[in-house]
């Protein structure tokens, strides 16, 4: 399992654990000290991302799109920065499968 903590500059602490298969995603978990309401979101934003390749904003416009959809509020961190920290787990380790 990857793995990232991402301090966002003046915000909160994002961390990622992340599977990765054949270049797509197959797990991920978004933790940290951000908040997000409803709370319950947060499970439909992980399964919105399984089958995302490796691309910033392609992740952005899927964390977005259920936010949008779910009429969720993020505080504390938005998208990019839960993208940006998902591809840092994802560079995190030489390993490939």
């Amino acid at each position: 399992m990857k793995e990232s903590s991402y301090k966002i500059p003046g915000g909160k602490l994002v961390k990622i654990k992340l599977l990765v298969s054949s270049e797509r995603i197959t797990d991920v978990k978004i933790l940290g000290d951000f908040f997000l309401h409803p709370e319950e979101v947060l499970m439909e934003i992980e399964e919105s991302l399984v089958g995302q390749a490796r691309n910033e904003s392609s992740i952005t416009r899927a964390v977005n799109q259920v936010l949008t959809d779910s009429e969720a509020t993020l505080i504390g961190c938005t998208a990019a920065d839960i993208a940006k920290s998902i591809l840092m787990a994802w560079d995190s380790s030489s390993s490939h499968d």
